[in-house]
């Protein structure tokens, strides 16, 4: 099956390419991103294949290991941060109002699925700010149809609660300082400094329905053989490679099980996907 791309684009309003940071900050930055970092935490393992994991540098208790999100107003450095005077020079230069702030390390071959983001957590308007540490042009993010990579040297936006996904297909691994924050002056003042036209994005291809039934066919294959986690993947990984509608890779996993006689496997996925992106 050739995969053809729908060629370059400007960036999806969910995502923007904010202000540029001092190449000096960033070498020292991306040293304490290597160096520094012990004991990564997996969490949110449904979210995944693996190879996705955090170390928490602001949260509401300290340890670097809690790493499950949630709404903090005051967070406090955790014992990481105190190791990483660079990345708290940055996080004090910015000056917005973090809710949380942690590293996100993204290995080769790893996929964090189509998701949204903040469903759990309250009303209150809050934004994630990405900052590309360590990076490769095979690690790129997935929202509204169109491929993103966040180059290093600045700080990024993006807009969780759309349906996003991310992926690092060769290596090596891929760090990113994210910060959790609430809206405030600094933010809006923050988005002000956006560049227009800047960024890596391409639109995907859209998915014809033959290449649908080849591709289901593929992974009905595999879950007759009982390879059911390679068949999930195998639906699960069109997302990053064609423009396709919400939750479209859930719903093939679901009618794949359903054809197949396999009713609780079906209604699983079909729950997956709720969790997932907070609508069936």
């Amino acid at each position: 099956m050739t995969i053809t791309s729908a060629g370059p684009t400007t960036l999806p309003t969910e995502i923007a390419a904010l202000r540029q940071l001092d190449p000096g900050l960033m070498e020292r930055l991306r040293h304490e991103a290597l160096t520094i970092p012990r004991n990564w935490s997996v969490e949110y393992g449904d979210y995944q294949n693996g190879g996705w994991h955090t170390l928490s540098l602001l949260n509401d208790t300290g340890d670097p290991r809690d790493v499950t999100i949630r709404d903090c107003p005051q967070p406090q450095p955790t014992a990481l941060l105190e190791q990483m005077p660079a990345v708290q020079e940055l996080i004090a230069e910015l000056g917005v109002k973090a809710m949380w702030a942690r590293l996100a390390r993204l290995d080769a071959g790893a996929f964090l699925w189509e998701h949204r983001d903040y469903g759990e957590l309250t009303t209150t308007e809050r934004h994630r700010l990405h900052v590309p540490l360590v990076t490769n042009s095979s690690a790129y993010l997935v929202i509204g149809g169109t491929k993103v990579h966040m180059s290093v040297g600045r700080v990024w936006r993006l807009t969780p609660t759309s349906p996003h996904g991310v992926c690092n297909r060769h290596g090596p691994s891929r760090i990113h300082l994210i910060i959790d924050c609430y809206a405030d002056d600094t933010f809006a003042a923050l988005n002000r400094g956006e560049v227009v036209g800047l960024g890596h994005a391409e639109l995907l291809p859209v998915l014809e329905q033959s290449q649908i039934d080849e591709v289901v066919a593929t992974a009905t294959g595999l879950a007759e053989l009982d390879y059911d986690h390679a068949a999930e993947t195998t639906l699960l990984k069109l997302f990053y490679q064609y423009a396709m509608p919400e939750g479209q890779a859930y719903d093939l996993i679901s009618g794949m099980y359903a054809a197949l006689g396999r009713e609780g496997d079906a209604q699983r996925w079909t729950a997956k996907k709720t969790v997932m992106l907070g609508r069936p």
